[in-house]
C-alpha cells in the first residue's frame, strides 16, 4: 500500500510541476503554427551551401512537430525546394526539441539541460546536414504523392500534422482572429492528441522510477565507458516524442543516472525510428542515410560526455535543478495548470474512444447490411 502511495505521489507531483510549461508551450505551438508558413520556408531553404541548413536547424527547434509528424512537413519543404541538406536538418532538429518540450524540460529538468538540450539538437542537425552537403548525390527518383508519405511513414495520430504541410500552402484565413483561433485549437487538438498518451506513459514510467528505484542505483551503469552507446542504442528503435521523453529522462536522472547518458537518450529516441530512416534513405538514398545516423547517434555521444564534463567542472547541482523551476510557481497556478491539462487530456481521450466507437459501429453495420443483401 504504501509502494502505490509513493507512486501515486510522485506522479501528482510530477504532473503538476508539468503542467503549466505544458500548457504554455502548446500556446506558443498554436502561435507557430498561425505564423509559419512552409512555402516562404521552402524559398528561404533553397541552395546547396551551408546557410540554408543552418537555418533549417534553427527553424525547426521550437516547432512541435513529432518524429512522425516532422516527415509530412520535411517532403512539403522538399517539394517547395529545399536543398537535401536543409531537409535533413530540418528533420533532426524539429523532432529533438521544440517549444512544448523546452517548456517542460525547464519544469522537471531544470536550466543547464534545458540550454544544453536545443544546442545538442542544433549542432546534431547540422552535422548530418553537412555530411550530406559534402556527400551530395542528388535525388533521382520522384517525391512520392503526399498519401503514400502518410500510407508509408505514419503509423499514428502525428499524421494529423500533414495538415501543418498542406495548410501552410493554402490561401491565408480570412482574419487574424480566425488564424489565431485555428492555432491554438490545431496545438490543443493535433499536438495534444499526439503526446497525450506518451506524455502519459513517461509520467508512469519515472513515477515508477522515481518511487522504486533507489537514488544512485544506476549511476555506475551509466558513467562507465560504454553508457552513451547503450543509451544511444536504446533510444534509436524508438518511437517517442521530445514532450513525452522528457519525464523519463527526469525519472533516470532522480535514479542517479549521469546528465550526459540520459542527454544522449533525449537526442537519439526523438529524433530516429524506422519511419524517419525510411523516408530518408527513400528519399535521399544509403549515403544520406549513413550521414543522419552519424550526425545523429555521433553528436549525441560527444555531447553526452561533453555534458558530464561540464557538470563536473562547473559543479552544476543538477538533482537540485530537476524540478526547481517548477517549484518557483505559485501553488494557485501550478494546480489550475494541473487540473486544465487533465481535462484537455481526458476529453481527447474520450473523443478518441467515441471516434474509435463509432467507426466500429459504422464497420459492423456495414458488414451487417452487406449480409442481409
Amino acid at each position: 500500500m504504501n509502494m502505490m502511495t509513493d507512486i501515486l505521489n510522485a506522479f501528482l507531483e510530477l504532473w503538476q510541476e508539468a503542467a503549466f510549461w505544458l500548457l504554455l508551450g502548446l500556446v506558443v505551438a498554436g502561435l507557430l503554427k498561425t505564423f509559419v508558413k512552409s512555402a516562404h520556408l521552402g524559398r528561404q531553404l533553397q541552395g546547396n551551401g551551408p546557410w540554408p541548413a543552418i537555418k533549417a536547424a534553427l527553424i525547426g527547434i521550437p516547432l512541435p512537430l513529432c518524429s512522425c509528424g516532422v516527415i509530412p512537413a520535411a517532403i512539403g519543404l522538399k517539394r517547395a525546394g529545399a536543398s537535401n541538406s536543409a531537409t535533413t536538418a530540418f528533420l533532426i532538429s524539429t523532432p529533438e526539441t521544440g517549444a512544448d518540450s523546452i517548456a517542460v524540460s525547464w519544469a522537471l529538468l531544470g536550466p543547464f539541460m534545458t540550454i544544453i538540450r536545443p544546442v545538442a539538437a542544433t549542432c546534431s542537425a547540422l552535422a548530418a546536414a553537412m555530411l550530406v552537403l559534402f556527400s551530395d548525390r542528388r535525388q533521382s527518383a520522384p517525391l512520392p504523392a503526399a498519401d503514400d508519405v502518410s500510407k508509408t511513414t505514419c503509423s499514428t495520430r502525428c499524421c494529423g500534422h500533414l495538415r501543418l504541410a498542406d495548410s501552410m500552402a493554402a490561401t491565408q484565413p480570412p482574419s487574424l482572429a480566425r488564424r489565431l483561433w485555428d492555432g491554438q485549437r490545431y496545438a490543443f487538438t493535433e499536438v495534444l492528441g499526439d503526446l497525450s498518451l506518451w506524455l502519459i506513459a513517461g509520467l508512469i514510467a519515472s513515477a515508477l522510477i522515481v518511487a522504486l528505484v533507489p537514488h544512485d542505483a544506476l549511476a555506475e551503469v551509466t558513467q562507465g565507458p560504454g553508457a552513451m552507446i547503450i543509451m544511444a542504442l536504446v533510444g534509436v528503435p524508438m518511437y517517442i516524442c521530445a514532450s513525452a521523453s522528457t519525464p523519463l529522462a527526469a525519472g533516470l536522472m532522480l535514479a542517479g543516472v549521469s546528465p550526459g547518458a540520459v542527454l544522449v537518450f533525449l537526442l537519439a529516441g526523438p529524433a530516429t525510428n524506422m519511419a524517419t530512416l525510411g523516408i530518408v534513405h527513400r528519399e535521399m538514398g544509403p549515403r544520406a542515410l549513413a550521414a543522419y545516423l552519424v550526425g545523429v547517434i555521433g553528436v549525441a555521444i560527444g555531447f553526452g560526455y561533453a555534458t558530464n564534463a561540464l557538470v563536473a567542472l562547473g559543479h552544476v547541482d543538477i538533482q537540485g535543478e530537476l524540478t526547481g523551476a517548477g517549484q518557483l510557481l505559485p501553488t494557485a497556478i501550478s494546480v489550475t495548470a494541473s487540473v486544465l491539462l487533465a481535462v484537455a487530456i481526458m476529453s481527447d481521450l474520450w473523443q478518441r474512444l467515441v471516434h474509435r466507437w463509432q467507426g466500429r459501429s459504422a464497420h459492423e453495420h456495414a458488414h451487417h447490411g452487406h449480409r442481409s443483401d
